[in-house]
């Protein structure tokens, strides 16, 4: 098994960001080096949080093999990795290689690689796809000239500080400058700004995750918000819809008067393939291509004015498109949990829906999914199932809370986690301190990153789900994660004291910390702001445990779900009749469509055989009447002195076609027109001998 959950874990994480990757992004439009580089981030930064737990039980076994083996025969003392104890040990070798060792040597290259490569990717190659792809240039050589500026200033700030902490080992005489202090000092300043940003984020994540699972149990409270959510996207939806249409018609002007002919008609070209499908088609019509730019002196639009009117459109489309598609999954939402509070009283205990899902659903799963379980499960058990897991969600919270402010004392050891992990240590139960390292990251991640997901910054960055995320958020995104993790895990080692910077003690580190290098090169850094600034997450909690964020959005005019608020009121109730609007909306195309289902499933037949009936026996008199009008109609088109006339008439006014299935038909398409009646007679003979007028058919047609 050497290595071998290594392997695994490396497979598994790589099909678990590009699953996470696919919900948000989409594979089909946005460029491929986006997708990639999005999902190189995601990927190496989940696989920290995967691996760690092994570097750890790795790290555990080489300490007992390294005091063992340095411990004479005669001295029976235990010797852990934190602290030697008088305990006997037995005349057995006490150590054994636990299942998912990792041979030396593997995972120092293996973190160097990850580390050097998440880091290049979050302070060179992702700001610079990001400017790329939000960039409205027409060339490949434009969007790199475009991201090369936007970028100066944005490398130029990360270089100052850099040489801000230059300057300060040079300065500093008991400090001299080599490679690698110069990588310290590196690694240090990156931590320290995602440090900065971790603990805002793990403060809020540490609240609001119980939080949203205790109120996921209060159906009412979640039918409010769903209600308040419907009132805000709507206005968004609105606006979404109005920004496209003004840009709709800059574009409309740009293609009028661009001809094909003119050097910045390929632009044009480029612009238009981005507009919605219904917009092009508009625009296609009534142009004129055959007109030469040279002939009229207009004023064109510069490239400068294209490329910016390009960035506007990309902007826009993106926009409409996310707000369409969220708006239908909110719909959904709300019609879900109104059919969950109708059927909280029913009698049957089956559940019953409102509106049948649009897409089929699995047998298999419906078999096991019937509506008796479905009622149960969502009237009865998910309730109780949502307070048990947030009020375990919580008991975590406050451990890690607690550890934050704690993990700096050694003796004693008041961290939790490091107290669970000595625990584990001293009968090197690896399996328990590998499950332990692993729940103990992943819920600090699950808070960090959650946070990530969740947090909006206007409408530059918003990570929405089934595939509305635009390129600049993921890449953003993947920017995020690159600069949180590391900090992560190097606080996660600290609460466990793994960390020998802050334990003080003389152990062996672990492979991550030896790639991080010794931040004592920076004693105010590791000493100072790594052991007190963690505190602060304290006073995030509380802050976040009364809303204070919201209430403070809320008075800048941004408007919050707050329960005892008016504004937050008014727009529920407001929320509320969209929502009923849309429902009786639906209701109505589904009765109708159950009513053509009907009308067709009832007459169909009868009027296919009628049809093939009326086929198979023809009448002699009507055929022999069909060839005579055929004949005349073919020796009337022949004549030369009425074709003029006749192919004006056809220039003016669209021909209806003739239709082949009917009984007979009039000796010219142009006599059933009923604007020209005084032109041509509007009769048709019948079969019985009579003649019929046809305006008494043709005047309501049109009701």
């Amino acid at each position: 098994m050497s290595g071998a959950a290594l392997g695994l874990e490396i497979v598994f994480v790589f099909f678990l960001a590009l699953f996470l990757l696919h919900r948000y992004g989409d594979f089909k439009k946005q460029h491929r080096l986006v997708i990639i580089g999005t999902l190189l981030a995601w990927y190496l930064c989940f696989l920290i949080v995967f691996i760690l737990p092994l570097d750890v039980s790795t790290t555990i076994y080489n300490r007992c093999k390294h005091a063992a083996a340095n411990s004479s025969p005669t001295e029976n003392s235990n010797i852990t990795g934190f602290h030697a104890t008088a305990t006997p040990v037995p005349s057995q070798h006490p150590c054994f290689k636990p299942w998912s060792y990792i041979p030396d040597g593997i995972m120092p290259i293996f973190w160097r690689v990850v580390y050097w490569t998440s880091q290049f990717l979050t302070w060179i190659l992702l700001p610079f796809m990001q400017s790329y792809a939000r960039s409205g240039g027409f060339s490949i050589t434009g969007k790199i000239k475009t991201a090369l500026i936007e970028n100066a200033i944005y490398y130029g700030t990360y270089l100052l500080i850099f040489g801000a902490f230059l300057i300060y080992v040079a300065v500093n005489p008991h400090l001299h400058l080599e490679w690698n202090q110069l990588q310290t000092i590196g690694i240090a300043a990156a931590n320290t700004w995602g440090l900065f940003l971790l603990v805002l984020l793990l403060g809020y994540g540490l609240v609001e995750i119980p939080r949203s699972y205790w109120n996921g149990a209060k159906r009412g409270y979640l039918l409010m918000k769903t209600y308040f959510k419907a009132a805000k996207l709507m206005t968004e939806k609105a606006d979404a819809e109005e920004t496209l249409e003004d840009v709709m018609e800059e574009v409309r002007k740009v293609n009028e008067s661009i001809k094909y002919n003119h050097p910045l008609r390929k632009c044009v070209d480029t612009i238009l393939k981005k507009c919605p499908t219904e917009y092009q088609e508009k625009m296609g019509r009534n142009m004129d291509d055959y007109e030469d730019f040279d002939e009229k002196h207009n004023t064109y639009p510069s490239e400068k004015s294209l490329v910016k009117l390009h960035k506007q459109v990309i902007y826009s489309v993106q926009r409409h498109r996310r707000t369409q598609v969220q708006w239908q999954i909110l719909l959904e939402q709300a019609f879900y949990l109104e059919d969950v509070a109708k059927n909280e009283t029913s009698a049957t205990r089956q559940f019953v829906h409102t509106f049948q899902s649009p897409e089929p659903e699995n047998k298999f799963l419906q078999y096991f999914y019937n509506p008796t379980v479905e009622w149960y499960w969502e009237c009865l058990l998910r309730p109780w199932f949502y307070r048990i897991l947030a009020v375990v969600l919580s008991i975590f919270s406050v451990i890690v809370v607690w550890s934050e402010c704690t993990f700096f004392s050694t003796t004693p050891v008041l961290s939790l986690f490091a107290v669970f992990i000595q625990l584990a240590e001293k009968t090197y139960n690896y399996i328990y301190i590998e499950i332990a390292c692993f729940l103990s990251i992943f819920f600090l991640s699950i808070c960090v990153y959650s946070t990530v997901f969740r947090i909006r910054v206007f409408n530059y960055y918003y990570l929405a789900s089934h595939h509305q995320t635009d390129a600049y958020s993921l890449l953003f995104s993947g920017m995020l994660f690159c600069r949180l993790t590391p900090p992560l895990c190097l606080n996660f080692l600290g609460l466990t004291h793994m960390d020998s910077s802050i334990s003080h003690q003389n152990t062996q580190p672990t492979a991550y910390t030896s790639i991080m290098g010794s931040m004592k090169v920076l004693s105010f850094i590791a000493d100072g702001f790594y052991i007190y600034y963690p505190m602060l997450v304290v006073i995030l909690c509380i802050a976040t445990y009364f809303s204070l964020g919201t209430r403070c959005l809320n008075l800048l005019g941004f408007q919050q779900f707050m329960g005892d608020n008016d504004m937050t009121s008014d727009l529920v109730d407001e929320g509320k009749e969209l929502i009923r609007r849309e429902k009786r909306k639906r209701q109505r195309q589904e009765e109708g469509e159950n009513r053509r289902r009907e009308w067709k499933e009832r007459y169909g037949q009868n009027r296919e055989d009628s049809t093939r009936n009326r086929n198979v026996h023809v009448d002699p008199k009507e055929s022999n009447l069909s060839d005579i009008s055929t004949n005349r109609s073919a020796s009337k088109y022949t004549r030369a002195n009425n074709r003029t006339e006749r192919d004006r008439i056809e220039l003016l006014q669209d021909v209806e076609p003739l239709d082949f299935n009917a009984e007979t038909f009039t000796d010219d398409p142009l006599e059933s027109e009923p604007g020209r009646s005084f032109l041509y007679p509007p009769f048709r003979y019948q079969p019985g001998g009579r003649y019929l007028s046809m305006s008494h058919s043709r005047i309501f047609d049109d009701v």
